[in-house]
């Protein structure tokens, strides 16, 4: 199989929102033949849009240093960063006072926050975030690890009682559990927080991709996303919210950009965001995700809503139908969730089944405890679990030939042998080329060598 059986094509199928680069990208099946790609992962990363693709393209040429360069392009250059900080602001609803801070993703983000928390002040978690929400605060302390109660009535209460018992200077909330999609209220949790005299932090990246979201209209003091799961993966998020905090904290990336003067002796810093974004800033990576946003901002209000509802509803119901398959679930009065759906196969081992699906039929879901193990824990799943994301790209045949995979999985178990592979399974006889020859054969057959 050549690398050029495995084009970058750009195409909108039916039913999708917007059109994703690759949507219908074919892939080497076992034992034989091929399939277009089924991307039921993008909870982890999702595929670039068209348009994101197209701009990185149209302002690659005009690409050169930021923010000192006395060149054409370099003033063209910081014009296009600092209007694309503008633009990821205004997506998240930042209020004019806030800061938009461009750093790497998610996590980068709530490192960030961390570290510019006002030293010895606590902070409050819950033990369902993800991972990137969970460790940056332990490793700061002091923290408190709330349990995730039964429902969202009785979590919203622990919230309120233990924000009475302790005084917290924040409380770090996610947007969407990356597990389930389900979230709180956030308007409430807001409400709760305040109340207290508390700060909140919305761990965005499972929400803003899915759901409009707004610091001003929700009153949450900080928001942190990633690009790479808000169609543009070129490598940019974001932390918007309140700037006392962040101008007081020390520098998060100490060098060059993020300084007025330095001395041997002292320093004098600038303020945020540029005193956290040392170094020469990923130009193309704000851009793309600036027009990530504005592609998102630009569909009808609710469409998004409406898009996945209609995927997840026949996802669920395909999936509830099928003997074995369990559906999890995080509180049983959450509203509705995003479009990200963990499920169970009884008796089968996630990374097992996982492994056909992509093997035999062309499918990418995500397998395993997605860096929220307590969460796991508390659902009764410590070995983990399957994973099917959907988004503005996915369409009902993308479902439905999840729905198929699975059905001849438990009907009919795997078609070839399976073994593991440094601690993943795979075909153990496997025709199909792997990611290394593909590659190879990429520099032979590219546009290079041409």
């Amino acid at each position: 199989m050549s690398i050029s059986t495995l084009p970058t094509t750009v195409a909108t199928r039916t039913d999708a929102l917007l059109p994703l680069v690759g949507a219908d990208i074919e892939v080497p099946l076992v034992p034989s033949g091929t399939a277009r790609y089924v991307d039921l992962d993008g909870a982890a990363s999702t595929r670039p849009l068209a348009s994101v693709a197209a701009r990185v393209t149209e302002v690659l040429p005009l690409y050169a240093s930021v923010h000192r360069g006395a060149g054409y392009l370099s003033q063209v250059s910081t014009a296009l960063y600092e209007q694309a900080r503008q633009t990821v602001g205004r997506f998240v609803g930042a209020r004019d006072d806030d800061v938009t801070v461009l750093v790497r993703h998610t996590t980068d983000a709530l490192n960030l926050l961390a570290g510019a928390v006002p030293e010895g002040a606590a902070v409050l978690v819950l033990d369902c975030e993800h991972h990137a929400d969970l460790l940056p605060w332990q490793r700061r302390g002091p923290v408190t690890v709330l349990p995730t109660a039964g429902t969202v009535t009785g979590t919203l209460r622990a919230i309120g009682a233990e924000l009475a018992r302790g005084e917290y200077a924040l409380l770090a909330v996610t947007g969407a559990s990356n597990l389930t999609g389900e979230a709180l209220p956030l308007e409430e949790v807001v409400a709760l927080a305040h109340a207290a005299g508390t700060r909140v932090l919305v761990d965005g990246a499972q929400l803003v991709p899915h759901r409009r979201f707004s610091l001003a209209a929700t009153g949450a003091d900080y928001v942190a996303f990633s690009g790479h799961k808000t169609y543009a993966p070129f490598g940019t998020g974001a932390l918007v919210g309140r700037r006392d905090w962040l101008d007081a904290a020390p520098a998060y990336l100490a060098g060059g950009g993020a300084v007025h003067e330095v001395t041997v002796d002292r320093t004098s810093w600038a303020a945020a965001p540029h005193r956290h974004e040392g170094g020469s800033p990923n130009v193309v990576g704000a851009v793309a995700l600036a027009a990530a946003c504005d592609a998102l901002v630009a569909l009808p209000d609710g469409a998004r809503q409406q898009h996945e509802r209609a995927l997840r509803t026949r996802l669920v119901d395909g999936l509830t139908a099928l003997p074995g398959v369990r559906v999890l679930r995080i509180w049983p009065d959450a509203g509705e969730p995003t479009g990200v759906v963990a499920f169970t196969v009884e008796g089968a081992d996630p990374g097992l089944v996982a492994a056909v699906l992509s093997a035999e039929h062309g499918i990418g879901v995500r397998d395993g405890r997605f860096c929220a193990h307590p969460l796991t824990e508390r659902l009764g799943v410590p070995e983990g679990a399957l994973r099917a994301s959907v988004g503005v790209g996915s369409t009902t045949e993308d479902v439905d030939r999840l729905l198929h995979g699975l059905t001849r999985y438990l009907t009919d178990g795997p078609a070839v042998a399976y073994t593991r592979v440094a601690g993943r399974w795979q075909p153990a006889d496997d025709p199909r080329p792997s990611a290394g020859e593909l590659l190879a054969r990429a520099s032979v057959c590219g546009p290079a060598a041409a």
